[in-house]
């Protein structure tokens, strides 16, 4: 098993403001709090002898990743299988006008968590289908006894929880963390992946 460390990336504005980024290009890059939470993440993790970072490449978690490899002086690589959902038409949105507009689709998510999607967007199984292979294999190229650090997004990192807790995908939304908060699991890896 491996020692994982999950950190979801620091605040942006559009945290503060309730609007939903997804995977749109146009989301802010950290605030000045988000910069704080990063390098307060960087500090707690110095003891942890963390071998290599990996990120999404989204630029919130990028940033966050950054500033973290530079205190830690390891090296930092990007990964697109780590981006946040794909939200589709609510990209950009603030939760009130989802709410709003989408109470139909906001209720269908709410009974089927893993198996509806904003319009135009990605279900959480179809996250589950590129995070999880994904950290499997960046998993595999450390020895068990070095730690990796991950920073990604909210349904992302909520994806990975449910499994390293082995609780159902439908509680995703529940696994989501805080914004700069590391986390720690023991990473074992996915039946399927671990066969291949």
């Amino acid at each position: 098993m491996t020692i994982l460390w999950l950190l979801r990336h620091g605040q942006t504005d559009w945290n503060l403001e309730g609007r939903w980024q997804g995977q749109t290009p146009h989301a802010p890059g950290l605030n000045t709090a988000g910069r704080a939470q990063a390098i307060a993440a960087g500090n707690a993790l110095k003891r942890e002898s963390i071998s290599c970072i990996y990120s999404s490449d989204m630029l919130r978690a990028r940033q966050t990743a950054e500033w973290i490899a530079n205190l830690l002086e390891v090296k930092l690589t990007l990964e697109p299988r780590l981006r946040e959902i794909h939200l589709g038409e609510w990209e950009g949105m603030l939760g009130s006008e989802i709410a709003s507009r989408y109470a139909v689709e906001l209720a269908e998510r709410e009974a089927d968590p893993t198996g509806s999607c904003a319009p135009g967007g990605e279900t959480v199984a179809q996250v589950a289908d590129r995070v999880l292979p994904a950290v499997d294999e960046l998993t595999s190229r450390h020895p068990p006894d070095r730690s990796v650090l991950i920073v990604s997004h909210g349904v992302a990192l909520g994806v990975i929880l449910c499994h390293a807790e082995q609780v159902p995908l439908e509680k995703v939304y529940e696994r989501i963390p805080e914004n700069g908060l590391p986390i720690h699991v023991h990473w074992k890896a996915s039946p399927t992946s671990a066969g291949s």
